[in-house]
């Protein structure tokens, strides 16, 4: 599993959870799980990205803890979870319910967000019964459905088979990362972040992305390459905001304007002028806006005196 590399103060510190729990899905794969905030508070479910981990949600769990029920998991491979010989779209989808069956009581609807690769962790899953049953809403954060090679834009030539080729040469490489040096800063930044983004949210991104394990990296990067979720998109039939960075080049603009005109009921596309791909860590206020906004319309809160 990888090494956690975080960093260890600011506002891109992951905080402690109230508790701690291992989920384990289908195939009996063991997930990571976190748990933050009070008991019975409103419900939100976070999935991360490839390469990265439960600390990528730092700056909204502890916003959002306050006064919701936040929960975190590491996908298969990344963060405190055991990698898996098991890497597809279907294994994303069971890790997803596994951890709504772990976290949530039978009935219990919240809003889940996810990013990058955990956006599509949500269609991979939106014709399951289990998130069906507890899915109020949604909130996709730079994240595509298809062609994710084909549409990058991280090589700066004009669209077509060589910049596809070069594409998936760099994003499906198995060479290590190594230490978060000067250099792998610029390049991490150049290829996920806007350029306007502070010093502090490129090392707190650099930190997690370095410690996810070459080989979980390589063999996430090569389901990627192959993905088609456009009928899970379709199929994805509960409330869903889409947010996307102008500046994204690894799912562009044009990914999420896609989503958005194919998702049965989206809520509402927002692009944000020089933003990258790290949407929760460049846009952090915002993110957890999006999703405040989604539980106050889409999750009824019973009171104890009404209850």
């Amino acid at each position: 599993m990888s090494r956690l590399l975080h960093v260890d103060s600011g506002p891109y510190a992951p905080p402690a959870p109230a508790r701690e729990l291992t989920a384990v899905s289908a195939d009996g794969a063991r997930l990571h799980v976190e748990i933050h905030g009070p008991d019975g508070a409103p419900a939100v479910v976070l999935a991360h990205g490839w390469t990265c981990s439960t600390a990528f949600w730092a700056a909204q769990i502890r916003e959002l803890a306050a006064d919701h029920r936040v929960i975190a998991y590491d996908q298969r491979g990344h963060g405190r979870s055991p990698a898996s010989p098991a890497c597809s779209a279907e294994a994303l989808a069971d890790d997803l319910e596994a951890v709504l069956e772990a976290t949530l009581a039978p009935g219990e609807q919240a809003v889940i967000a996810g990013h990058s690769m955990g956006g599509m962790t949500v269609m991979a899953a939106s014709e399951r019964a289990g998130f069906r049953a507890h899915a109020a809403a949604v909130l996709l954060c730079s994240t595509g459905s298809s062609q994710l090679v084909a549409a990058s834009t991280v090589v700066p030539i004009r669209a077509g088979r060589p910049r596809t080729w070069l594409t998936r040469r760099i994003l499906g490489s198995r060479a290590p990362l190594g230490p978060v040096t000067p250099l792998a800063r610029r390049i991490l930044k150049y290829g996920t972040m806007g350029a306007g983004s502070a010093p502090h949210m490129v090392e707190a991104c650099a930190r997690i992305v370095h410690a996810c394990p070459r080989k979980v990296r390589y063999s996430w990067s090569q389901v990627l390459d192959l993905l088609d979720l456009d009928h899970g998109v379709r199929e994805l039939r509960v409330p869903t905001a889409v947010v996307v960075g102008t500046a994204d080049r690894l799912t562009p603009p044009v990914q999420a304007r896609a989503l958005a005109a194919a998702l049965p009921q989206c809520t509402g596309l927002t692009e944000l002028p020089g933003i990258g791909h790290m949407t929760p860590v460049e846009a952090p206020e915002l993110v957890g806006g999006k999703i405040r906004e989604l539980v106050h319309a889409h999750i009824q809160v019973v009171s104890e005196e009404s209850a």
